[in-house]
């Protein structure tokens, strides 16, 4: 297996998206490794599942700013990325908007994913948003990050359709299970060299 293709997770939860990418890389799913693990979060679960599979793990604390992080934080998450030699930053659950020197830093090299079909539905609670909309089809959307809220090129995205007796956790919960086919799908393209961006547009090469 292709492992030289380097993957720097951030997460400030359970870590769900990470085991899945994880497990992809370890079945040759995603050709890639995942250098290092770090999370805004002392306890988070994500650097609890990173540890229990020996994977280099860190917390860096924020700083003082609620949304994003401070400038000191910020140079650490950076410094840390680089010393890993990572190709690519994951983010899986990393609950901070990513500001100019990070993105400058790891400009076209940064992917999210969001519990939505984007653009509808940015921002926090998408699943909550779909719901009180109306909306009969949902999903998930795998994305570059810019300096916009969920507005970066758009690599992949899954329907999940929306229930008549769904609740936010019962739709979060599918949301989730389509997360984990689509992230490892679309991180395995790109680090396969398989995507290219064309104006907003990513083009898998076929």
């Amino acid at each position: 297996m292709n492992n030289s293709f380097r993957l720097g997770i951030l997460g400030s939860g359970k870590g769900s998206n990470f085991v899945a990418l994880t497990e992809a890389c370890a079945s040759g799913k995603i050709p890639a490794r995942v250098a290092l693990v770090l999370s805004d979060v002392e306890g988070a679960g994500i650097l609890a599942q990173a540890r229990d599979r020996k994977m280099a793990a860190q917390y860096i604390p924020p700083g003082k700013f609620r949304t994003k992080l401070d400038e000191d934080a910020e140079q650490a998450f950076v410094s840390a990325l680089r010393e890993a030699r990572v190709d690519l930053v994951v983010l899986a659950g990393f609950m901070r908007v990513l500001k100019g020197d990070f993105l400058r830093a790891f400009e076209g090299r940064i992917v999210n994913i969001h519990p939505s079909l984007l653009p509808s539905f940015p921002g926090l609670a998408a699943w909550k948003q779909a719901l009180d909309h109306g909306v009969k089809v949902t999903g998930c959307t795998v994305h570059f990050v810019d300096a916009g809220v969920d507005a970066g090129p758009i690599i992949g995205q899954q329907t999940v359709p929306v229930l008549d007796n769904d609740t936010p956790d019962s739709l979060i919960q599918r949301i989730h299970g389509a997360e984990h086919e689509l992230y490892p799908r679309c991180v395995a393209a790109i680090a396969r060299r398989e995507t290219s961006v064309v104006g907003r547009r990513v083009i898998w090469k076929s």
